[in-house]
């Protein structure tokens, strides 16, 4: 133990003090711990930047899905109201195609 004192002896000279090479190491894992810490902070903030330009695009199909199922809609309305003036209320049979009128 009294030579682990000598080699953590502070080595001074006027108002100058040499860090020992222990506190050395341990301020430059310190160094390197702050940099892999902030390269992951940053890692991390593009991983979200590309989520978020994935969510917009799903949000962008997702918005055109829901504006062609209106459109379908619309379609199908358009055509049960032109056969129904053409042929009057029924049932299809959407396999055979045969329409039965209401009585």
């Amino acid at each position: 133990m009294a030579d682990d004192n000598v080699v953590e002896t502070k080595l001074r000279t006027d108002d100058e003090v040499k860090f020992t090479p222990a506190e050395m190491e341990k301020l430059a894992e310190l160094q390197t711990s702050y940099q892999v810490a902030t390269s992951k902070i940053g890692q991390l903030n593009v991983q979200r930047i590309l989520l978020e330009q994935q969510t917009e695009n799903l949000d962008n199909e997702i918005q055109l899905a829901k504006d062609s199922y209106v459109k379908i809609q619309v379609e199908e309305r358009e055509l049960v109201k032109k056969l129904n003036d053409k042929y009057g209320a029924g049932q299809l049979d959407p396999e055979t195609g045969v329409f039965t009128p209401s009585k």
